[in-house]
Order: C-alpha cells, then sequence, then structure tokens
C-alpha cells in the first residue's frame, strides 16, 4: 500500500471516528457519575438537525454550533429531571429520547423545508472548512515528514481538534482534579459522597450537562462539517458505537480515543473496498465492509471482548438517607 493512499484512509479515519469520539466521552461523563445513557443516539441526531437548520437560515456554522448544542441540553436535561431527580428508569428515559428524537426532527424539517425530511445543503460560512496548519504547504514536498503533516494532521475543521484535545482534557479532569475525585466518586459510592456534604443531585446533573454539550457537538459535527446538512437518520446508530466503544475502552478517556479510531478504520475501509482487494489479493463483500463496525458493537455489547466492569453505582438512582 503506498504511503499516499494509506494517509488518505487515516485522514478518512480520523474524520469518521471524530462523532464517535464527542459521543464516547459524553458517555463517559455522564456513566462514570451513574447515569447511564443509551439516548446519545436521539441528542446527536437532535443537535444535527436545530445546528443545519439554524446554520442554513442564518448563514452561520457558529451559530447553528450554538443552537445545536442547545438542543442536546434540552434532551440531556429531560434526561437529567427523569433519571435524577424522580429516579426514573435510566434506560427507558435514553429510549424514549431515541424515539422522540427519530421522529421530531424528521417532521419538523419538512415541515419548515418541504424536502423529504432534510434541510437544504449548506454552502459557504454555514459549514465548518478545513483548516490548514502552519507550514503544511511549505513541508508538502518533505519526504514523509511533509505528507504525514499535510495530508494527515492538517486539513481538518476546528471540531476535529477539538475532539482531539478533549480527551487528554478528560483524562486530566477525571484524574488530576478533586472535580473528577468525586465525579468518579459518585458513580462508584454515592452514599460516601453525600456524607462527606457533597451534592450527590448537583454532581449528577453537572454530568449530564457535559454530557448534553459533547453530545451536541458530535451533532453539530455531522451535519456542518462531515457532511453539508441534515438528513434523515444521519446518525447512523453512531451513538450505540459511542456506548460500544466506552464498554470497551472501560471508561477511560485514552482508551476510548483508540476505541473510537478502530471503529472510523473500520468505517473508512468500507469507503475504500479496493485498497483492501489490493492488499488481500481477493474480492471483498462491500456489504460486509459497511456492517463490521455494527458486528463488532454487537460483538463488545454481547462481552465477548473481555468483561467490563461498569460503574458499581451507575444506573441506580440514589436516595439520600435520613
Amino acid at each position: 500500500m503506498e504511503l499516499l493512499t494509506l494517509l488518505q484512509i487515516l485522514d478518512s479515519t480520523v474524520r469518521l471516528a471524530t462523532p464517535l469520539l464527542l459521543a464516547c466521552l459524553a458517555g463517559l461523563y455522564s456513566e462514570r457519575a451513574g447515569i447511564f445513557d443509551i439516548g446519545l443516539e436521539g441528542k446527536m441526531l437532535a443537535a444535527a438537525f436545530l445546528s443545519g437548520a439554524v446554520a442554513y437560515t442564518s448563514g452561520s456554522a457558529w451559530i447553528g454550533l450554538f443552537a445545536g448544542l442547545g438542543a442536546s441540553l434540552v434532551l440531556s436535561t429531560v434526561h437529567g429531571v427523569a433519571s435524577i431527580t424522580y429516579r426514573g428508569n435510566q434506560l427507558i428515559s435514553g429510549v424514549a429520547i431515541n424515539f422522540l428524537a427519530a421522529g421530531l426532527t424528521v417532521v419538523v424539517a419538512q415541515s419548515w423545508f418541504g424536502q423529504g425530511g432534510r434541510t437544504p445543503q449548506l454552502v459557504g460560512d454555514a459549514r465548518f472548512e478545513p483548516i490548514t496548519l502552519p507550514f503544511a504547504e511549505a513541508l508538502r514536498e518533505v519526504p514523509v515528514i511533509g505528507p504525514i503533516y499535510y495530508e494527515l494532521v492538517s486539513g481538518h475543521t476546528s471540531l476535529v481538534y477539538i475532539a482531539l484535545l478533549l480527551v487528554p482534557l478528560t483524562w486530566m479532569l477525571l484524574y488530576r482534579t478533586r472535580f473528577g475525585l468525586r465525579l468518579r466518586a459518585v458513580g462508584e459510592n454515592p452514599a460516601s459522597v453525600d456524607t462527606a456534604g457533597i451534592s450527590v443531585i448537583g454532581l449528577r446533573y453537572i454530568s449530564v450537562i457535559i454530557c448534553g454539550l459533547l453530545c451536541g457537538l458530535a451533532g453539530v459535527y455531522l451535519a456542518t462539517a462531515l457532511q453539508a446538512g441534515f438528513v434523515k437518520d444521519m446518525s447512523a446508530g453512531r451513538g450505540f458505537i459511542a456506548l460500544a466503544a466506552l464498554i470497551f475502552a472501560k471508561w477511560r478517556p485514552w482508551h476510548a480515543l483508540y476505541a473510537c479510531l478502530l471503529f472510523g478504520f473500520l468505517q473508512a475501509m468500507a469507503l475504500r473496498p479496493d485498497v483492501l482487494e489490493s492488499s488481500l489479493g481477493f474480492k471483498v463483500n462491500g456489504q460486509l465492509l459497511d456492517a463490521l463496525p455494527y458486528i463488532l458493537t454487537v460483538v463488545i455489547l454481547a462481552g465477548f471482548v473481555g468483561k467490563a466492569i461498569p460503574p458499581r453505582a451507575g444506573g441506580e438512582p440514589y436516595v439520600k438517607e435520613r
């Protein structure tokens, strides 16, 4: 395989892994605090729709970004109220959010734009454009280093770099700050946190809000960076793949990055079956390649890739002892 071809595949891997990584980190914050959230898919979808609709109407991708974040935060707040305040079933709340977003986005999109449940195509400032990093053009012809820097490192949108930066920031926040210690403790033993005079409900709401922001970024990226507008069900199961990546990573930030890159690589290879066929020497079924990320999701969720132990208090509403 030629270096340029390999770099193009890796470049696609990073692009396709970005929404998975953002959703995976969203789930990490939520589940570390003991709130299981399978509504990642719905929040991504809602953010994708509203960001695409507002970006088209306003002509600004940044205004669309804030709209998408707002949509995701509203659904996260609903999930928080249902599962934290009213101590409802967290799984049912997440499923309800997924159904609500899947139906409502299409109905509203059809009502607003009349294009079969999609938004008009985004152009110009309504999309996040790739950023050329310093010296990328100058180093382009330098052997090995130049193509790697120009093709792989440079040329991504700002949301890709934000997603990658969030990995070390999440690690530092969770493992090197008092807030991170308390957040992890809430997911393991909320009673001890409450005994120390720290609000369990407050910390869980903060984690749900962070989850909403990151899911919102994932949805915004789908509609205004990876693609040029919203289409029906454009999240395409990425929320569930992100959950599988989170379990595969055992709720750790750096491992979440590696897991999402693995899923992104499988999706990138599905877009370039010719490369895989030339490397293997025989024809590969394209539908099988498309299905590989979802097959791996089922394998991970079924527990065939090692045992993953979630936070001990995960999924359990906290009732303050009197």
